[in-house]
């Protein structure tokens, strides 16, 4: 309805005038006529947008996080594995005296279905646990030989939050838990596709290497020249101690017979270096009772002469005549020193009077 406009005096109410409308205004807008050539320069001109990303399916979160009491190091290696994987989170320290239980827990408020815990003991070992939350299985790991990004300086380098490929060893197929910590690092290591923090390029490769019955970890750079691998870090290597069919915890599935705990490792050196002692202290008391022993006397052996060739005797000579004094030549200059100063002091006094 058209607006109205009300009087003072209680009239009628009368229709407001409508606007005038210019002739500009009442010309109807004219349509541009688009050429081929313009389209053209409009989309030279325009910037591209960014890369056309899927859909993001794969809703593998990690939560990475240690106990109270570790070193610098094994902080660094955290940040390190932290700036690595842009799929994972990281939470504050738990403390040990709390059982490992509670890290499902923490998983869940997390919203993470995996999980890299660093458990520190005597503040000089250092253990890694990996774990599918909250079902299982998980593993625990002695963890040897740490070198950080910081500590190595290589000259690889990488985009942060780029997808790595995974090497694993042959031998992973060969033996079924093998197979099955395999499966476990694929499922933490590999960062998912189209995550919202990764980068849609591939350019470093992490390796799984197992050697001495261990796994032996390293970060690479692929240089897109020859595909030539420079190591970038961090370094480290996993001993594996046992796999566990629950999240920390739950019956064994496999107890690694090879493995040796560093107290033991160390009781041995020590047995070494107290048996060295020994061994050193024992000497030393023989050589003491050798030396206390009577001395047993040979008899005289009368071959023992034979090449023995006696020194040509020298006729004795006696010298009847005194021998001559040496002429001591220092004490000879010192004297005609001496007494040339005083001539001079003697004949400087006389030329003063």
């Amino acid at each position: 309805m058209a607006a109205t406009k009300r009087k003072r005096r209680g009239d009628l109410a009368v229709q407001a005038k409508k606007p005038k409308r210019n002739e500009k205004d009442a010309a109807p807008p004219t349509k541009r006529h688009t050429t081929a050539e313009e389209v053209e320069e409009e989309e030279r001109d325009r910037i591209p947008g960014p890369v056309c990303k899927g859909k993001w399916k794969n809703k593998e979160r990690i939560l990475i996080f240690s106990s109270r009491g570790i070193n610098f190091r094994t902080r660094h290696l955290m940040q390190d594995l932290r700036m690595l994987m842009p799929h994972s989170k990281a939470d504050t320290k738990m403390d040990r005296k709390d059982k490992l239980f509670v890290i499902n827990e923490v998983c869940e408020m997390k919203n993470c279905n995996k999980c890299i815990y660093f458990e520190a003991k005597k503040k000089q070992d250092l253990y890694m646990w990996l774990s599918n939350s909250p079902h299982g299985p998980s593993a625990k790991f002695l963890v040897q030989n740490i070198h950080t990004l910081a500590e190595l300086k290589m000259t690889g380098n990488c985009l942060k939050g780029s997808r790595p490929l995974l090497s694993f060893d042959p031998a992973f197929d060969e033996l079924p838990h093998y197979a099955l910590l395999k499966e476990l690092l694929i499922q933490i290591f590999s960062t998912p596709r189209y995550h919202p923090k990764s980068q849609p390029f591939v350019d470093h490769v992490f390796t799984f290497t197992i050697l001495d019955n261990r796994i032996w970890f390293r970060n690479f750079q692929i240089i897109e020249e020859d595909a030539a691998l420079v190591e970038i870090g961090p370094r480290f290597v996993l001993n594996l101690i046992k796999i566990f069919q629950g999240s920390f915890g739950g019956p064994t599935l496999y107890e690694n017979p090879h493995y040796q705990s560093p107290n033991m490792h160390r009781r041995v050196i020590r047995s070494i270096t107290a048996a060295k002692y020994r061994e050193k202290q024992q000497v030393k008391d023989v050589q003491k009772l050798r030396k206390k022993e009577p001395k047993t006397l040979l008899p005289h052996d009368p071959t023992a002469d034979v090449f023995v060739t006696p020194a040509e005797e020298k006729p004795i000579e006696i010298q009847w005549v005194k021998p001559e004094p040496k002429v001591d030549l220092k004490a000879r200059k010192k004297r005609i020193y001496k007494r040339q100063r005083k001539m001079k002091q003697r004949m400087d006094s006389g030329k003063k009077k």
